[in-house]
């Protein structure tokens, strides 16, 4: 399980939420307390399944197959030896998040392109802090170009990861601007040290963290997350996530655009005890507990939802030298519902067929994999392509909201 944060550091968190800095300015789509903003695609982008398994294994701290973790290996120093030949940036990423979001910080505004991560609470980026030997065409924030910026003094935020790598750094507050909605005096964590698995991706600039502020990584004092320091100023306490299959989706903030989804919301209650986006779905009769997570790509299940899944794919395996299951492109795959509430969310059979997953093409990488049997199920981006789902903190309690919507 993702360790719970000890009582001292959660004490710390809730103590980290009393201070905030004023709204500078908001305009917004809708009405004037709330704004859109529209991801966008990252040209480099060129899916790998094992990678985006890998990742996801090493965020939430989930043992990698031995398979799998060869195949990171090989692929690392494949991709460690262009980019020291220089012929990096004219290959296709394999390691990219395919949609990331414009995010202005700083005075004048430096727009850098972030990955909105339900997953995580930290605002960090690329910087003038990161080694030379990290950065891979990413764009980095100076916080020495900008007036607003000052540095936290004494701050520190760090990030393990399962592989033992880690990403760390100092904090300053500057301007965030988001969508048109800024905040003034927002933690943005500058990267000293970036994991490996940030530095290979050269269009990814950092993240920004939508999750629980209490999962803050800031030492001594956490710091709140961008929503949580702008809800005040919000016609609604909520954000909503209409992520797209093969195409840029939207997050709204501050209301609920029913243009964007069919029939019902269905909400249920949210498990932040470890300050994740946790609640419970039924799947096939069975109760599956997990976190809704914009920042994971596939959707990681209990090995019996998934072995029961690709028993109905002819030539469907488990495949020990990927790491998960893999079978033929041209196999016909079912959709795969879930039901969060009194919803019933179907994810079409070809959002499962992520990618090929050998160079001739015939062989394809499952959207849907093993959590490792580690108590952790992750609905990432497979799942939430197919709902529209609002992250709701208008009732006193957080909830999620799921709704069908056309695909």
């Amino acid at each position: 399980m993702v360790p719970q944060p000890t009582a001292v550091a959660l004490t710390a968190a809730l103590a980290g939420l009393a201070a905030a800095g004023p709204i500078k300015s908001k305009v917004g789509t809708a009405k004037n307390g709330s704004f859109t903003v529209n991801q966008v695609a990252n040209a480099a982008f060129k899916p790998h399944g094992p990678f985006q398994l890998a990742k996801a294994y090493n965020k939430y701290g989930i043992p990698m197959p031995e398979g799998l973790s060869k195949m990171v290996a090989n692929y690392n120093a494949v991709k460690k030896a262009k980019r020291d030949s220089g012929s990096a940036k004219t290959t296709p990423e394999q390691y990219d998040i395919q949609y990331l979001t414009p995010v202005k910080i700083g005075t004048p505004a430096q727009t850098l392109n972030l990955d909105f991560d339900s997953g995580s609470s930290d605002l960090w980026v690329f910087s003038t802090d990161t080694p030379s030997s990290s950065i891979n065409g990413q764009t980095q924030y100076d916080p020495s170009s900008s007036s607003s910026s000052e540095e936290v003094s004494g701050a520190r935020w760090s990030i393990s990861y399962g592989d033992g790598s880690a990403s760390s750094g100092t904090v300053y507050h500057d301007i965030v601007d988001v969508g048109g909605v800024s905040f003034d005096s927002q933690a943005v964590e500058s990267a000293a040290k970036v994991s490996d698995q940030f530095a290979q991706d050269s269009n990814n600039d950092g993240l920004l963290g939508l999750a629980f502020s209490t999962l803050n990584t800031v030492t001594p004092k956490p710091e709140k997350t961008f929503f949580d320091n702008i809800v005040d100023s919000l016609d609604t306490a909520a954000w909503t996530a209409d992520l797209k299959y093969h195409e840029a989706g939207t997050y709204d903030f501050g209301v609920i655009d029913d243009s964007k989804y069919t029939g019902d919301i269905s909400y249920v209650e949210v498990d932040d005890s470890q300050g994740f986006w946790g609640f419970t779905a039924d799947i096939e009769g069975e109760s599956v507990s997990g976190i809704a997570d914009t920042g994971t790509t596939l959707a990681l299940l209990p090995d019996s939802v998934v072995d029961a899944y690709y028993e109905q794919v002819d030539g469907a395996k488990n495949d020990q030298q990927q790491g998960g299951y893999v079978f033929p492109c041209d196999a016909e795959l079912p959709d795969f519902t879930f039901s969060p509430g009194d919803a019933k969310i179907s994810i079409p059979g070809e959002y499962i067929n992520y990618a090929p997953a050998d160079a001739s093409g015939t062989t394809c990488f499952g959207g849907l994999q093993s959590d490792g049997g580690q108590g952790i199920s992750i609905y990432g981006d497979i799942a939430l392509k197919a709902a529209f789902v609002v992250f709701d903190q208008t009732e006193g309690a957080p909830r999620l909201g799921w709704a069908n919507k056309d695909l």
